[in-house]
C-alpha cells in the first residue's frame, strides 16, 4: 500500500471523479479580480452552502434554544449539559444522516464519487477494528465535547463582559464583514495549525489518528485526537478578542465542527434524482489524504500555492508530491502511505 510505488500510480486515474485542476477562490488572484473575488464570498450566503446552513441553525440555536446571556454568567450544569446534548445530536444528525444518505442506502450509488471503494474499511488499524466505529467513537466522545468546551467558555465570558460582544441591530455591517471574512479566518488558521501537525512528535502523538482515513466518509472529518480537536476548533478564539456577535461565534463552531462531514463525505455533490441539491466532500482535501504532504489548508485561500504544497489532482503534482514526500519521510517510521 505503498503511495509511493508503481501501483497507486495506476490506479490513481481510477480513482477521482474530478476534473482538475483544483482551483483556489479568485479573492487573491493577480491581477486582481474584484467582481470574481466578492460575487465568490458572497456566494456562500446567497446559494445554498454548508455555510449558509450553519448560520441558520446558528440563527435557530439562538433565539429559540439558549436561555438568555444572563443564564450565562455563572458556571452551572443546568446549562452546560443541554449545549453537549444539543450538541451531541447535531453531530449525529449532519455526519450520521450524510453516512447514511451515502454510504448505508446508498442514495447516490457511486456517482460524483471520489473513491470507487463501497464502504468503510474494517481492519485492527482501528478502534473496535471498524472505521465507522471508530469514527463515530472520537467524533461524539471528544469532538463534542472540545466543541463543548469552547462554546461554553464564550457564552460564559460573553454574559460576563470578559469577552467583547456587539449587537445586530446596530452593527450590520460588522457583522456583515464577519460572513465574509469568516473563511479566510478559517481557512487561514486550519493551514497553519494544520502544517503543526505534521510535525513529526505531533503527528505521532495526535494527528496520526485523523490520518488514519484514507478512504474517507462523513465520520471521518472530526475523528481526531483530543489534543487535534483543541487545535483545530481553537480558531474560534478570534470570537473571544475581536467583537462579534453570539449568532457568528456558534456558527463558526459549526463551521469546524460539523463542517467536517461534509468536506470528508468522499462525495462531491450531494444530489437527489438527478439534480445536485449543495457541495459535499472537498476534492482539495480528499487530495490531502490520499497524498498526506499537500493541501494542509483550503481553496479559501491560497496558502499552498504560496507555500509549494499544492496538491491539484494532476498527475505531475501527484510526481511532484510524492518526491517532496520521499524528502520529508527520509529516516522517519512513522510516514503513513496509501
Amino acid at each position: 500500500m505503498d503511495s509511493d510505488n508503481p501501483a497507486p500510480a495506476r490506479r490513481a486515474k481510477k480513482v477521482w471523479n474530478h476534473t482538475t485542476p483544483v482551483v483556489f477562490s479568485p479573492l487573491f488572484d493577480w491581477p486582481p479580480k474584484p467582481l470574481a473575488a466578492f460575487l465568490a464570498l458572497a456566494a456562500r450566503w446567497v446559494s445554498l452552502t454548508r455555510n449558509l446552513l450553519f448560520l441558520l441553525i446558528a440563527i435557530v440555536v439562538y433565539h429559540w434554544f439558549l436561555p438568555p446571556m444572563v443564564t450565562f454568567e455563572s458556571l452551572s450544569l443546568s446549562w452546560i449539559v443541554p449545549i453537549y446534548v444539543r450538541n451531541l445530536l447535531l453531530m449525529t444528525l449532519v455526519a450520521g444522516g450524510l453516512h447514511l444518505y451515502f454510504f448505508t442506502i446508498r442514495a447516490q450509488g457511486n456517482d460524483l464519487k471520489y473513491d470507487p471503494r463501497e464502504s468503510m474499511e474494517k481492519t485492527r488499524k482501528f478502534s473496535f477494528s471498524s472505521q465507522v466505529h471508530d469514527n463515530m467513537f472520537w467524533s461524539l466522545g471528544s469532538g463534542v465535547a472540545v466543541w463543548t468546551l469552547y462554546e461554553v467558555l464564550y457564552l460564559w465570558g460573553a454574559a460576563n463582559g470578559v469577552i467583547p460582544t456587539l449587537n445586530f441591530t446596530d452593527h450590520k455591517l460588522a457583522f456583515a464583514l464577519w460572513l465574509l471574512a469568516t473563511p479566510l479566518i478559517t481557512s487561514t488558521h486550519f493551514y497553519f495549525i494544520h502544517r503543526l501537525l505534521h510535525w513529526p512528535p505531533l503527528f505521532r502523538i495526535a494527528h496520526r489518528l485523523h490520518h488514519r482515513n484514507i478512504h474517507i466518509g462523513p465520520w471521518s472529518g472530526m475523528s481526531m485526537h483530543p489534543v487535534e480537536h483543541l487545535l483545530y476548533v481553537s480558531s474560534v478564539l478570534v470570537h473571544f478578542i475581536i467583537p462579534s456577535h453570539p449568532i457568528l461565534a456558534i456558527m463558526h463552531l459549526y463551521n469546524r465542527t460539523l463542517g467536517p462531514a461534509f468536506s470528508h463525505a468522499g462525495f462531491e455533490k450531494l444530489k437527489v434524482g438527478d439534480a445536485s441539491i449543495m457541495d459535499a466532500a472537498d476534492f482539495h482535501h480528499q487530495l490531502h489524504h490520499r497524498y498526506f504532504e499537500c493541501n494542509y489548508g483550503s481553496v479559501d485561500t491560497p496558502w499552498d500555492r504560496w507555500m509549494g504544497s499544492y496538491h491539484d489532482g494532476s498527475e505531475e503534482a501527484t510526481a511532484r508530491i510524492r518526491e517532496r514526500r520521499r524528502k520529508m519521510y527520509r529516516g522517519r517510521s512513522d510516514a503513513l502511505t496509501e
